[in-house]
């Protein structure tokens, strides 16, 4: 009888390698935390998106361009991104929301004193409408 070992192998790119590293840097969400608002204050996407810190990761609470209050989506977990697997501040994040007819992806990321939110919604609901994507800025 013989006895296969199998070895996972993982492929690690430079920027994910630390070298002497003990433990991964936790990610500091501070960067990302507050009120961010749409610079354009026409926008039909999303008017205000709210960060805060909650545990080891973020709460997202994101506001839709509705009449004549914006829509509060509610609060979901969202998750905070580093530059790299070294460093801490927060740069990025991402957070999904599930609606009854659709769902959403935000995804941000700091540039200077703004944050750039992707958006990428997909219907869920057999209207036809068609899947669409939007870019936001957003300034403190």
């Amino acid at each position: 009888m013989s006895t296969s070992v199998s070895t996972k192998h993982e492929y690690m790119t430079p920027s994910q390698i630390v070298e002497g590293a003990a433990t991964a840097a936790a990610v500091v969400s501070a960067p990302l935390a507050g009120t961010w608002k749409n610079i354009n204050p026409a926008t039909r996407d999303l008017v205000k998106v709210v960060i805060a810190a909650a545990g080891s990761g973020i709460k997202v609470e994101a506001f839709g361009a509705c009449s004549p209050t914006p829509c509060d989506w509610g609060s979901v977990a969202g998750l905070a991104y580093a530059a790299s697997v070294s460093s801490s501040p927060a740069v990025a994040f991402s957070a999904q929301y599930r609606f009854s007819f659709s769902q959403v992806i935000l995804v941000g990321h700091l540039q200077g004193k703004n944050l750039i939110i992707e958006t990428f919604t997909h219907f869920t609901d057999g209207s036809g409408r068609s899947d669409y994507y939007s870019t936001d800025t957003m300034i403190k």
